[in-house]
């Protein structure tokens, strides 16, 4: 009896100190954030997606209309979805929306005609495109995107499937807690964003407050910038901005890693050291090849919030599977990964993608009955 009073009393403590932990971070939202950052950066070993699903649905054509084949993400989605079509022995298509709108609206019209049993929207957002894909859903074509709007899962008002995405909420919690955690807790950060986007302002609100949730931080500016014209724009509003705040400017977070391209130049321009100066960059997406490899280099990025792309593209095509099948969507959702230069190596990072180690293929082709 003794001894199970010393075992309830040493439950009872151990159950006390983790209510003060709890509490302690509560009271301390730098260490409430590094506990988050060592969470959003350890390796991706199990697989957390569906398990069950409908057998593979027979010979189809599918038409991947990506946004913009020069946007690291919309070409890596498409090539997993390529490699998944491959495995199912689907025939499969690519139309390149060339970063406009008109070009979009040209390319998802391409698809249409082309008659397919469904289309996969590679970021055309829903809200942009809603009478195209109205037309498609009415001929009886399945869509499914990545992502086309603000949050995964259904997007309220339209006829797609399901969008693919992490949750853009949690993205932009660990870009913008990174950037506290990484400053000690006082950062001075510009936002960049495209409003064209839904996914992009849900991100850079997100953003903000993570940022702002610590006591002192501050958020300088939030820049919109069109992705799809940042050739243009990036390197003369970089030059700007660092005349107007100077060394008040200490940390960029962007919703795409295709800004942090484009500033590199007006950065080294003004003499800014590319792995000790500031601003520090943090992307909230996608995790492209040169972002992976300025991270290793230390050159002017320090951070992406990578997403799975290649995994992604096979989520794409199996969504497309069960819609075919008359089934729901699987709901799956996986969890954001922030890659910086101490984990640049793992998951896929070595070879410049998150590519994550939990055997995705296998489990999709599973669950599709093929080999």
């Amino acid at each position: 009896m003794r001894r199970l009073n010393m075992m309830a009393g040493a439950l009872l403590a151990s159950v006390a100190i983790a209510g003060l932990s709890t509490a302690a971070r509560a009271d301390d939202p730098l260490a409430a954030a590094k506990e988050y950052i060592a969470k959003v950066t350890a390796p991706v070993s199990e697989w957390q997606g569906p398990t069950t699903g409908p057998k593979a649905q027979g010979k189809k054509l599918v038409v991947y209309v990506s946004t913009d084949q020069r946007n690291g993400g919309a070409q890596g989605v498409g090539d997993g979805a390529a490699e998944a079509a491959k495995a199912l022995g689907w025939d499969f298509r690519v139309l390149d929306g060339q970063g406009s709108v008109p070009g979009r609206t040209s390319a998802m019209t391409q698809a249409i005609a082309l008659k397919p049993d469904g289309i996969i929207l590679g970021s055309p957002d829903a809200v942009e495109q809603a009478p195209t894909i109205e037309a498609a859903v009415a001929q009886g074509i399945k869509v499914v995107a990545w992502p086309s709007g603000p949050a995964p899962g259904k997007i309220e008002g339209s006829p797609i499937f399901t969008n693919i995405t992490t949750d853009p909420q949690e993205v932009a919690k660990a870009a913008g807690l990174y950037a506290v955690v990484d400053s000690g807790g006082k950062p001075n950060v510009i936002l960049f964003t495209d409003s064209i986007h839904s996914i992009a302002t849900a991100k850079t609100n997100g953003e903000k407050a993570a940022v702002e949730s610590v006591p002192g931080n501050k958020v300088l500016s939030v820049e919109d910038t069109p992705i799809g014209d940042l050739s243009n724009r990036m390197g003369q509003l970089t030059t700007s901005l660092l005349s107007k705040y100077g060394d008040q400017w200490t940390y960029s977070i962007a919703v795409n890693d295709l800004y942090f391209d484009f500033s590199a130049p007006a950065l080294t321009s003004a003499g800014i050291d590319p792995a000790k100066g500031y601003p520090r960059q943090i992307s909230a997406g996608d995790g492209s090849v040169p972002a992976f490899q300025r991270i290793r280099d230390g050159q002017y990025q320090i951070a992406t919030l990578a997403e799975p792309l290649n995994q992604q593209g096979w989520q794409t095509i199996d969504e497309l599977n069960r819609a075919f099948a008359g089934e729901e969507p699987s709901g799956f959702v996986q969890p954001p990964h922030l890659f910086t230069k101490d984990n640049i190596n793992q998951d896929g990072g070595d070879k410049n993608i998150f590519d994550p180690g939990n055997g995705y293929r296998d489990h999709y082709k599973k669950i599709w009955g093929v080999q």
